[in-house]
């Protein structure tokens, strides 16, 4: 029998470096991050964020943009519209708020 210790099903504890240790080291920081213009601040703690992505269009091969409208909840309400900001994925906060306003990045000027 073998020195290490085991647990109380009779298994022994896993080893660093094993693949349920870095399946926990991977979920640490695995929430999506995007950077996006301010267009509105009409609601009170939530800001519309257009995000811009580029893609490539699979059949002609020409790059083409896509705009995604986030609402992201902004504690502070210190976003104006046109700011340039950092969204991080976050819990539901309420019907369409899914992301919240990390950092100011550029302000509008």
């Amino acid at each position: 029998m073998s020195d290490t210790p085991t647990t109380a099903t009779g298994t022994q504890p896993a080893a660093a470096g094993t693949p349920a240790e870095t399946a926990t080291e991977a979920r640490v920081n695995a929430r999506k991050v995007r950077e996006g213009l301010v267009v509105s601040i009409k609601m009170d703690k939530t800001a519309v964020v257009a995000v811009v992505e580029r893609v490539r269009h699979p059949r002609y091969a020409k790059t083409v943009q896509r705009t995604k409208r986030l609402y992201a909840h902004d504690e502070a309400n210190d976003t104006r519209v046109g700011d340039r900001v950092r969204l991080a994925e976050t819990r539901p906060l309420s019907k369409l708020k899914r992301w919240r306003v990390v950092e100011v990045l550029e302000r509008a000027k």
